[in-house]
């Protein structure tokens, strides 16, 4: 595992000995349980969303914080609530394909509870059947990824079985999943990888192919549920609270003005099991959330010299829209420094970092913060939490540092790494750190 950056050494051994606090074990142990079969990965809405949200907070209670546990509409979860089925059959031999490996749920999918066999059919050249036609009834369409919204809408008008489209795969070959997505169309569709869509093709050049297929594919509404956490100001000698510290506003970041505002924010959903597969979304983003677990743990413990209002958000219903920092971001004042991190699990050359909002000023003290615990930045699209908070006019910023096997079953606790884990959570307490300490006896 690494160790602490030599340059904290030489400049600043109060925040060294701060890092050095920052467990890998204890990050680990919280990336196992939030993968682990009870969470039956971490769904918005779900029984397994809410006990992890318990668990949650019962973490950031014993820490002394003050916990809530807010609750939101969501609207428009996809929720795949039998295992689908695809197979089709030609020259006299029937082939049944693996779903999640050669075949997955099409987020505009209609739902197809029961098996449906019908012939394959490509659709007309342009121009050759108008929509009015019947070419197409009770017929499986085979759809290119170019032409895939005529398909649906020539396949809708003449009553089609429904579409079979193309899509790729991860490097391992999965197909992951996704809970949010277009509209429903009013077919049925199923999303092949290329080499199965391109054996279809053939299959139907050279007679007639038979396909039967499912796609138990419903959208739902669920009620969100986010962490809340907050810190009593932590200041200079060790003392937290403190009477008139609670509405008082920040020079800026770095000056170590009390009332600092920070907060480091993860989602803690995944997109769910499958109904026979388990995807444990240990990357995406238990990684995440027990870095800044660690993070909080460390800096609670500590009292840096200055003034920091530390919050800490675990959010819910980020796979299916970034609803729960939609719900967080207005509520909070608008000098509020917002760092939230989604996946913490494989550093390869840097981190991808995002900056939104005013945050020019922050993103110089994740810089310094970066040049003291030698993690690696580099500019990078964050589509993630972040973005709702820029978006509400916050200061804000989004890191990344790799999620392997991600959205997949192959997402498991082992491919964490401890070094990033550790990267991550030395990271978020320098910049705190740094927020609250000014950076005048750094060199």
């Amino acid at each position: 595992m690494t160790t602490t950056a030599p340059r904290l050494n030489q400049g600043r051994p109060d925040l060294a000995a701060l890092v050095e606090a920052v467990s890998a074990t204890r990050m680990h142990a919280a990336v196992r349980e939030l993968a682990g079969d009870r969470y039956a990965g971490r769904r918005v809405g779900s029984p397994g969303g809410h006990a992890a949200a318990a668990w949650l907070a019962k973490q950031l209670g014993e820490l002394g914080a003050q916990v809530q546990l807010p609750e939101f509409d969501v609207e428009g979860v996809r929720e795949l609530y039998q295992t689908p089925v695809l197979e089709w059959s030609s020259a006299g031999q029937t082939r049944r394909v693996e779903h999640r490996r050669d075949f997955v749920e099409h987020l505009a999918s209609a739902d197809l509870p029961h098996a449906r066999s019908a012939l394959l059919v490509k659709i007309p050249e342009t121009g050759a059947a108008a929509g009015s036609g019947t070419g197409l009834r009770e017929r499986w369409v085979l759809a290119e990824a170019a032409n895939f919204g005529r398909a649906c809408e020539l396949a809708e008008t003449q009553g089609a079985a429904g579409v079979l489209t193309v899509r790729g795969t991860d490097a391992e070959g999965w197909m992951p999943k996704m809970i949010a997505g277009p509209p429903a169309r009013a077919v049925p569709v199923i999303a092949v990888r290329p080499e199965v869509h391109r054996q279809l093709g053939e299959a139907l050049d050279a007679g007639l192919v038979q396909v039967v297929g499912s796609m138990p594919l419903r959208q739902i509404a669920s009620r969100g549920r986010n962490v809340y956490a907050r810190f009593p100001h932590i200041e200079t000698g060790g003392h937290r609270g403190g009477a008139g510290h609670g509405d008082a506003h920040a020079g800026g970041p770095g000056d170590g003005n009390a009332g600092l505002r920070i907060v480091l924010s993860a989602h803690y959903d995944g997109v769910g099991d499958d109904p026979d597969r388990r995807l444990p979304a240990a990357a995406d983003n238990a990684s995440g959330v027990a870095a800044v677990l660690e993070a909080a743990r460390v800096l609670a413990a500590a009292a840096p010299a200055g003034a920091l209002e530390l919050t800490v958000a675990f959010l819910d219903g980020e796979e299916a829209g970034a609803w729960g920092s939609a719900h967080h971001a207005p509520t909070l004042p608008s000098d509020t420094l917002v760092i939230n991190l989604d996946g913490a699990a494989q550093l390869h050359e840097a981190a991808a970092v995002e900056a939104g909002g005013p945050a020019h000023a922050l993103l110089a003290v994740l810089d310094q913060a970066a040049r003291l615990t030698g993690v690696p930045l580099r500019a990078g699209a964050m589509a993630s939490d972040n973005r709702r908070y820029a978006a509400a006019g916050l200061a804000a910023i989004g890191i990344g540092m790799g999620m392997p096997g991600y959205q997949t079953p192959a997402e498991t606790p082992e491919r964490v790494e401890l070094d990033t884990l550790l990267a991550a959570a030395r990271l978020l307490v320098a910049v705190a750190w740094l927020l609250a300490v000014p950076l005048a006896t750094v060199r």
